[in-house]
C-alpha cells in the first residue's frame, strides 16, 4: 500500500509560464472592463430616443464581446497545452 503524501501539493511552474499566464490575465481584464464601457455607454445613450440607434450597437459590440473572454480562455489552454503537453487541465478557478 502507497503512502499518502502529508504535505502540501507543490506546483512547479516556470517563468515563460508565470509570463503566459500574467499575458492572458492582462488581456482577459482589459476585455471584462471594454464589456463593461460598452453596456454602460450603450445604457446612458438609451435615455434619448436620438440616441437608441447608437445604443443599440454599444449592446451589439459588447454582446460580440462576451463572446471573445471564452476565446481568451481557450487560446490560453492551447497556449499552456503545448508548453507542458501532459499537465492536467486547469480548474474552473481560472479566468
Amino acid at each position: 500500500m502507497a503512502d499518502k503524501p502529508s504535505g502540501p501539493l507543490t506546483l512547479h511552474i516556470g517563468d515563460r509560464e508565470l509570463v503566459i499566464r500574467k499575458r492572458y490575465e492582462v488581456i482577459s481584464i482589459l476585455n471584462d472592463i471594454l464589456i463593461g464601457l460598452w453596456f454602460v455607454v450603450g445604457s446612458g445613450l438609451f435615455f434619448s430616443q436620438q440616441t437608441s440607434i447608437a445604443a443599440t450597437w454599444q449592446f451589439l459590440i459588447g454582446s460580440i464581446q462576451m463572446l471573445i473572454r471564452p476565446t481568451i480562455r481557450l487560446v490560453r489552454r492551447v497556449h499552456l497545452g503545448r508548453l507542458h503537453p501532459i499537465r492536467p487541465a486547469e480548474t474552473a478557478r481560472d479566468f
